[in-house]
């Protein structure tokens, strides 16, 4: 069976493009069960090119073909930030705790007129030759004034992101298994890459 490498290093990433990718006759593997441990610097200034640098980059190291992404929120109130800074937004490598804690202030200043925030994410797939495909996702909700106090390892402003039309928060423990799909931004470029990599890789679906 053909392998297909998700780089990451972050287990929650990794458990949601898994479930994306299930449906695919192909072994699925990750940078932990390889026992890789580099890191890629994150220094592009687009979702694209650092998604799509870390994609060639493990690909090329691993021999096998792999996905990689980047993304963020982007508050509509604050320009769009923290977007691709999302993870270093305090100015280093934040914990989801010390995330979460700077939220709570963010989201008290927020005027109550202008809530709105978009999560981002662009995939890309590459071939260790170097070749390699992007797809963006996206989803709209708002900010809350008030988290949802559960964290969700991996993703803390999922805590601060709330979807209007179905009155839920975007956390695995608010939405059913189908709204989990419907209202993700990943699920969402994966969708849209799924047909690229079954074609390039020779899969059966």
């Amino acid at each position: 069976m053909k392998k297909l490498l998700i780089a990451s290093m972050n287990q929650g990433k990794i458990k949601e493009l898994a479930s994306f990718l299930s449906d695919l006759p192909i072994g699925l593997i990750s940078l932990p069960d390889l026992g890789i441990k580099d890191e890629v610097a994150e220094t592009e200034n687009t979702y694209q090119k650092n998604s799509q640098k870390k994609a060639r980059f493990y690909a090329k190291k691993t021999g096998f073909p792999a996905i990689a992404d980047d993304g963020g929120i982007e508050i509509d109130a604050l320009k769009g930030e923290p977007g691709i800074k999302s993870r270093r937004w305090l100015g280093y490598e934040a914990r989801d705790e010390e995330i979460i804690n700077h939220m709570k202030t963010v989201a008290k200043k927020l005027p109550y007129s202008n809530r709105k925030a978009y999560f981002r994410a662009v995939i890309s797939f590459a071939l260790p030759d170097g070749k390699v495909w992007s797809r963006e996702g996206k989803i709209e909700g708002i900010v809350p004034e008030k988290p949802y106090l559960k964290l969700l390892r991996g993703y803390p402003y999922r805590s601060f992101f709330y979807l209007p039309k179905i009155g839920k928060y975007y956390h695995e423990n608010e939405l059913t298994e189908d709204e989990q799909k419907l209202y993700n931004h990943r699920y969402k470029a994966i969708r849209k890459l799924k047909p690229i990599i079954i074609k390039t890789l020779g899969l059966k679906e």
